[in-house]
């Protein structure tokens, strides 16, 4: 590093737009004598050349035409980069030991685990095959020797001033590459395209290897784009446009502060890396986020049961009652209140409850699917009779809330309970035949990993180590960007309410966990039938009330796909619909935002292409569409009610205690 940034004049002038400032400055080193291979006519011949008095003037000394936005930097400057630079890798050095100190004699779960994912057999399966298949090694680097043939066509135009296509484009969303110089600059154009052209030439070898199953293949896919995402020159200092263009302003100082951010951020891990997305003290769970009013009606120790407070004289007779996810928190429906879905309902009319799943400590660790299915959902229904006096309720089920929802009802009718009338799924899978990228950390060595962990801890899952997980799945805008803003840039992130949600993490029972696991994206024992619970062997057949499947275009964690063959799997009427966006945003999309579209088509045909194929989109949200349907089957009004009614006395405000429970 020092070396670099110590170059000579010369050496600056070889790296074009990377340190130019040194390009015009005096030396005290003796001048270099000319090139005798300069022939005496072609010395003549240039002094004879007129001064060109109408083109560009020259560039300033020290300053690359090439990377306007560098600026220009004087040998005082160089030196105090050098100097913070300097600084900055011996602190690293002193932070990395420390951490591994750390890391091996304290906590277990912080040992380091050089293939946490088991991934080294069927990558040596996959590679073995690529390199027996000449043809398929034949046509990847056909395709990779055309592409570097254009890229330097495209280099050779742009040097000579001419327009050129490039070689390769970044993937639809890709968001590394904003920075003009990745486009306009001759040096990190060519870096950018060739590592596209890079990235798709290891993709089209993993993803065309013959004689690999689905499982390895899907496991091969994600390690090679982890590789592939952490080596994108975005990540790297000196290959990073934005950043050098920091460091000159800064004099190095955004490299000092990036490290104490990393500092920062290991100590808030106790020696795992936490990373900081936002302003955790940007926000406040009742006040800024989760603030729609109302009440805690009952707890246990499982859940918190909210009623939200009306906001309409008169509510529609049957009550909606919420289960989210226990895997992160319920406010994702209750953000702000422009976006917020629970005071959305509160204004359409429902009397509204809502799940509050305790954030499980140690004491937990035995808690099962099926207590949370009793001691939550079914006391749940308990409550809500008791607080309006209805017996029966629409329910609504998200994520991991509705694989447990209708999961419950299949149990419901097999016990011959009917106190629930028609089921709403966001973003919900019974079928994971289809699951998506989660499937990647389905096998038994992950399994005993993540057992391993959990057992550290004390039989719980830490909510830490399910965020690395999920924002494994989008791993340039969920990690490496802030990498990048943290660490290189030396910024503090800011204040936004989904990246806090979304740091706002969960711990979650081990046996519940690894039950859910197994027994769901395993074995996907519900849609086959083989599930039992209560001694009952769960058929979804036999539940035949409403039930609206809403699933979104471009989610990941739970496809449309999957979603639609869980929709196939009740013995009633079924409506299935089809949300623009993804899994949050998908489901969380306002009418007033008057975002994205959806996709409606009431007939269920055998696959999810022709079910499109007769679908109409239609502008906005689908929250009117579902809304209608809700009503359709009763819309009887009664007086508005207050939290509790006369049999539940309020415990505490919404939100409730359980969800400012951080992990």
């Amino acid at each position: 590093m020092t070396r670099f940034l110590y170059a000579s004049p010369d050496q600056c002038h070889a790296l074009p737009g990377v340190l130019p400032a040194m390009a015009g400055k005096k030396t005290t080193s003796k001048p270099t004598r000319p090139a005798k291979s300069a022939s005496s006519a072609s010395k003549k011949a240039a002094e004879k050349q007129p001064a060109d008095t109408h083109g560009k003037p020259d560039a300033a000394p020290g300053h690359d035409p090439a990377f306007p936005s560098l600026p220009t930097a004087d040998l005082e400057s160089l030196e105090t980069i050098s100097r913070n630079v300097m600084q900055s890798a011996l602190k690293s050095q002193k932070l990395m030991a420390d951490m591994m100190r750390r890391s091996l004699e304290g906590d277990p779960s912080l040992s380091p685990q050089a293939d946490p994912l088991h991934a080294s057999p069927e990558l040596a399966k996959t590679w073995e095959n690529v390199l027996a298949d000449p043809e398929l090694l034949l046509q990847a680097q056909s395709d990779l020797y055309r592409g570097y043939l254009d890229l330097w066509a495209g280099a050779a135009k742009k040097m000579m001033g001419e327009e050129a296509r490039p070689a390769i484009e970044p993937e639809k969303g890709d968001k590394r590459w904003r920075a003009p110089e990745w486009t306009e600059h001759p040096m990190f154009d060519a870096m950018r395209q060739s590592y596209l052209l890079n990235q798709r030439f290891l993709l089209n070898l993993v993803n065309n290897a013959k004689g690999i199953d689905d499982e390895t293949r899907r496991k091969v896919n994600f390690v090679t784009r982890q590789m592939i995402d952490a080596m994108s020159p975005t990540n790297f200092a000196l290959t990073n446009p934005d950043v050098l263009k920091a460091t000159f302003e800064t004099k190095g100082e955004n490299l000092s502060r990036g490290l104490m951010n990393l500092v920062n951020d290991l100590e808030r891990g106790n020696g795992r890396l936490a990373l900081t997305q936002t302003d955790m003290e940007g926000f406040e769970v009742g006040k800024d986020l989760a603030a729609t009013p109302g009440d805690v009606i009952y707890r246990n120790r499982v859940m918190e049961l909210i009623q939200y407070a009306p906001a309409t004289e008169t509510v529609r007779q049957r009550p909606i009652l919420i289960a989210p996810p226990w895997i992160n928190k319920f406010y994702i429906m209750d953000m702000r209140p422009q976006g917020s879905l629970i005071r959305w309902l509160t204004q359409q009319g429902f009397t509204v409850f809502l799940i509050s799943w305790v954030n499980p400590d140690q004491s937990m660790k035995d808690a099962t699917f099926e207590d949370y299915i009793r001691e939550g959902l079914f006391q749940a229904l308990d409550c809500v009779e008791q607080a309006t006096g209805e017996r029966q309720v629409d329910t609504i089920g998200y994520c991991i809330g509705g694989t447990m929802l209708g999961s419950a009802l299949a149990l419901m009718a097999a016990e011959k309970d009917d106190r629930i009338a028609s089921a709403t799924f966001f973003a919900a899978q019974l079928d994971f035949e289809l699951a998506g990228e989660l499937l990647v950390f389905i096998d038994e060595e992950w399994f005993k990993e993540i057992s391993r962990l959990m057992d550290t801890q004390g039989g719980v899952l830490d909510g830490r180590t399910m965020a690395d997980t999920f924002n494994m799945l989008r791993a340039n805008d969920l990690v490496w960007s802030f990498v990048i803003n943290n660490y290189l840039l030396g910024k503090t992130p800011q204040a936004f309410d989904l990246l806090y949600w979304n740091a706002d993490q969960t711990r979650m029972p081990k046996t519940l966990h690894l039950y859910y696991l197994q027994k769901f994206y395993k074995q996907n024992a519900l849609a086959k039938g083989e599930l039992e619970l209560g001694g009952h062997k769960l058929d979804l057949k036999k539940v035949t009330i409403p039930v609206f499947m809403q699933a979104s275009k471009e989610d990941h964690i739970a496809p449309a796909d999957s979603v639609y063959r869980s929709a196939r799997l009740f013995g009633g009427k079924t409506q299935y619909m089809m949300a623009g966006s993804g899994h949050i945003a998908g489901v969380v999309n306002h009418p007033d935002a008057n975002k994205y579209q959806h996709w409606i088509n009431e007939a269920l045909p055998e696959s999810r292409e022709d079910w499109l194929k007769a679908a109409k989109e239609n502008p906005g949200s689908w929250w009117p569409h579902w809304k209608a349907w809700l009503v359709s089957m009763n819309d009887t009004q009664v007086d508005a009610r207050k939290p509790g009614g006369d049999k539940l006395k309020p415990i505490c405000p919404a939100p409730g205690e359980y969800v400012k429970v951080r992990s």
